[in-house]
């Protein structure tokens, strides 16, 4: 089970870093303007679905070795919820209406919450040395 913990924490982290700073990166330097946003849009559903349920695994398998780190990946299970649900659709409405400024405000929030989870995801391996 320490190992599968391991594992998964490692998964969570090298996935939430390659989306964030690797595949959207690539897409919007390769892919004209507006396809490669259109592609992003369509994929972030599913990156908050792998970041809730890898967290999510993580969360129970953590628990019988590091109660801390156990918590803090139902957080993250927990956070990316209403980022998925709520200010993923805000940003998106935002876009779609033409409404700059406040699409600054909630994606600028919803890089600090990515940024936030990476960071306390990096901590819960930072725990297993």
């Amino acid at each position: 089970m320490y190992t599968a913990a391991l594992l998964f924490s490692a998964l969570l982290f090298g996935g939430m870093v390659l989306y964030s700073f690797g595949f959207a990166a690539f897409l919007l330097t390769t892919l004209p303007t507006d396809v490669a946003r259109a592609s992003i849009r369509r994929a972030f559903p599913y990156f908050y679905l792998f970041v809730l349920v890898v967290a999510g695994i993580s969360a129970p398998l953590l628990w019988p070795f590091d109660r801390i780190s156990a918590l803090l990946m139902a957080f993250i299970a927990v956070t990316v919820i209403p980022t998925r649900q709520v200010l993923m659709p805000a940003i998106n409405r935002a876009t779609d209406e033409g409404e700059v400024a406040r699409f600054k405000k909630l994606h600028g929030l919803s890089v600090v919450i990515g940024i936030a989870h990476i960071v306390i995801n990096a901590y819960v391996l930072s725990r297993f040395i």
